[in-house]
């Protein structure tokens, strides 16, 4: 029934999820500092708290879903040689 869900790929590599973690803060980051910035300007924390909730809202949607840009690094495998016998 739900068939369609095993084709949406789920995994990521490491390098993603460090590209991940490190977009997640920078957004973070970023609209934390807009947040601030314009809650002070306008003297309302409410300013704050809603732009710091839309850049947790975005970073989330960005980071946690695993887009392909996330799976770029393909991991190689060596091939496993028979064993050799020496004696």
């Amino acid at each position: 029934m739900l068939g369609f869900c095993r084709a949406i790929p789920t995994e990521m590599d490491y390098k993603g999820q460090k590209l991940a973690e490190q977009i997640f803060q920078g957004i973070i980051l970023v609209s934390a500092v807009i947040g601030f910035v314009y809650g002070f300007i306008t003297e309302q924390f409410g300013w704050t708290v809603y732009i710091f909730m839309a850049g947790v809202a975005l970073s989330c949607l960005v980071s946690l879903l695993p887009w392909g840009v996330y799976r770029d690094a393909t991991l190689y495998k060596c091939v496993a040689f028979p064993a050799l016998n020496t004696w």
